[in-house]
This record gives C-alpha cells, structure tokens and sequence, in this order.
C-alpha cells in the first residue's frame, strides 16, 4: 500500500492508518530527515526479526524517538550527553549511546548500544508520536546507479510493495545519509559524516 502524507500538514487519518498497521507488526517505509528508511515498532520483535530479514541487516538498527525524555528512556544519557542531544536534535543525526535496559535483546551482538534519533521530518515525527514509543529503523540501500529506488517514492513502493505492509509517500527524499556519532566515551567521535554539520 502506498499512502501520501504531506510534509507541511501530515493528514490525521493516514497517519493513524500507518500507525495501525505499525501497532499490527507491520513493516513500513517512510520519509526521514536523510533518506528513506524500513520501520516498525520496538515492540512488535516480530517485525524486528523480518525488519533484519528484509534488509539483510544485523546491526545498524537505530532507534527513532518522539523526544529528548525517550532517548533517556532508552540509553544510558548523562548531563553532558544531554546537553550534547539537546544542541543538535532534532537533525540527521545518528548518536550511538550505551543503551539501557528497555531496548530489547534483539538489538544487541556483542555491544550493548544503540543508535538513536530524534526527527525533524514533520512526516516522520507524526508517525512517530501517534506511535507513542520508538521506532526501530534503518536505512533503505541500494546500487549506486539506482539512487532514484532511494528517493523516489513510487520507485521505492515498486520495490518494497510486496514484502512492507506500507510505504509513506513523503516526497522526493534525499541520498545522504545521516551523520553518525560515538557518544559513548567521554570525548564524542564522529564515525561517518553525512547531513547536517554536528556541534560536539
């Protein structure tokens, strides 16, 4: 299914229609604040397990949070790390915390962290809050010449249709990834720079 939702005036109904099936252990793409990225709620460990299934992904799971109060909810944030995710966020940013004991095992190889994020794509950010709790989500890739199954929403449902309950028509995305962030020594390291220029 391929639902629109406008950036500037996310529509209330298709919202909570991407929300139901959220809460029903579906799967969705959506837009980001970087690039489109495979969703589903931390609490269904279903559609987590089929999550890494249909991205080939063990690790790189990130977390999307509504707010600053549910990153803490989740990882392990001192008053500098607050300070540090109260400057930046929300943005394209991915901060890799030591995660607390809400994030299920399921997340975890040997390291106990976890990548979060906090919105600022309106679309996304309504999805989310209507959710209630975070989003686990990962990025969507593809072939270098294949960008436009990156960006593309009609190209993405082309792709993604058969094997996601919804994908969230937001708009022409974008082919740069986040900027990801180690906070998780006492001297912040960026890891990857992508959008946004982060202030440590």
């Amino acid at each position: 299914m391929l639902i629109k939702i406008y950036d500037k005036n996310p529509n209330e109904n298709s919202v909570r229609t991407v929300v139901e099936s959220l809460n029903n252990d579906g799967i969705i793409v959506y837009p980001t604040d970087s690039v489109y990225a495979l969703g589903c709620s931390i609490r269904s460990l279903k559609a987590i397990d089929q999550l890494k299934k249909i991205s080939g992904k063990q690790k790189e799971l990130t977390i999307v949070c509504p707010d600053l109060s549910t990153i803490a909810d989740y990882a392990k944030v001192d008053n500098q790390t607050f300070k540090l995710l109260k400057r930046n966020l929300p943005g394209p940013f991915t901060l890799i915390l030591n995660a607390s004991s809400r994030v299920p095992n399921k997340f975890f190889d040997k390291r106990k962290t976890v990548g979060v994020r906090l919105q600022s794509n309106a679309v996304a950010q309504a999805i989310i809050c209507e959710l209630g709790v975070p989003m686990v989500s990962i990025s969507i890739h593809t072939e270098e010449k294949e960008t436009e199954y990156m960006t593309d929403p009609e190209l993405i449902h082309e792709r993604y249709g058969k094997i996601v309950d919804i994908v969230v028509d937001g708009g022409i995305g974008e082919i740069i990834p986040t900027t990801v962030v180690d906070c998780t020594t006492p001297d912040p390291e960026i890891i990857r720079q992508g959008q946004g220029e982060f202030i440590l």
